[in-house]
């Protein structure tokens, strides 16, 4: 509700503060890193196992996405989009072991975006030269040069807060029904003298989950698909 702790500080620059947001950040980055060293290890070319098939499903679910919404030219993105996919997904789902989703922090969904948003002029001047790019911000006609220069920056912030936003907002409702249930079952139970029932959330048994289902599961899968979708579409329009 306050944000995410701080864990420790480093004492550079004035002291750096390392949030819970960077810490499980660290701990689901080790997780895919390890995970990923266990999926790749031992590749054969003939008699794959079971766990290779699932790998190489797994890699060309990934290149036909980015195939079929950019194009066979930017198949070099897979990489990075199947990244951003996991880190959003994964960080968002860490709520389900008790973690603060880092996903919920601003900062982290801007620096995505951020870099999103460098790829996008990267590939603009790429395709087009500095003189294109430049000249981009001019059209179709010179006066509305300011409108598309805004519009051009409103994109990475619009992408950031969308994915916060809602992430975040789910953190915050689960968390006012969590203390409303456990004041509710306060409530109801009071008149049970002397009981340890008096002490045991009851309310909070059961509802949660319904709630869990839909800010945990499906908003978690849907944030993490709508923002690699807006990256691979403002990626692939940028170079036209």
């Amino acid at each position: 509700m306050n944000g995410p702790k701080v864990i420790f500080e480093i004492p550079l620059f004035g002291g750096i503060k390392v949030t819970e947001s960077i810490v499980n950040m660290w701990i689901i980055m080790a997780v895919l890193v390890l995970v990923s060293i266990w999926l790749t290890k031992g590749l054969k070319v003939r008699n794959p196992s079971r766990k290779q098939l699932v790998v190489e499903k797994i890699v060309t679910m990934l290149n036909n996405l980015v195939k079929d919404n950019m194009g066979n030219g930017y198949l070099s993105f897979a990489p990075y989009i199947g990244t951003l996919f996991a880190l959003s997904i994964f960080g968002s789902l860490s709520s389900l072991m008790t973690m603060r989703p880092y996903t919920a922090d601003l900062s982290v969904i801007l620096s995505w975006t951020i870099v999103t948003f460098l790829m996008i002029q990267a590939n603009n001047i790429k395709h087009n030269g500095v003189g294109g790019w430049l000249k981009s911000f001019t059209q179709p006609v010179a006066f509305i040069t300011p409108l598309n220069i805004i519009s051009e920056i409103a994109n990475p912030i619009s992408m950031t807060f969308r994915h916060f936003g809602n992430i975040a907002a789910g953190l915050v409702i689960t968390s006012l029904v969590y203390g409303g249930l456990a004041s509710l079952s306060a409530a109801v139970l009071a008149w049970v003298p002397d009981s340890f029932l008096a002490a045991i959330p009851i309310f909070q048994v059961g509802i949660p989950a319904v709630l869990s289902i839909y800010f945990d599961l499906f908003t978690s899968f849907l944030q993490a698909y709508i923002i690699c979708m807006l990256t691979m579409v403002f990626v692939q329009s940028s170079g036209k």
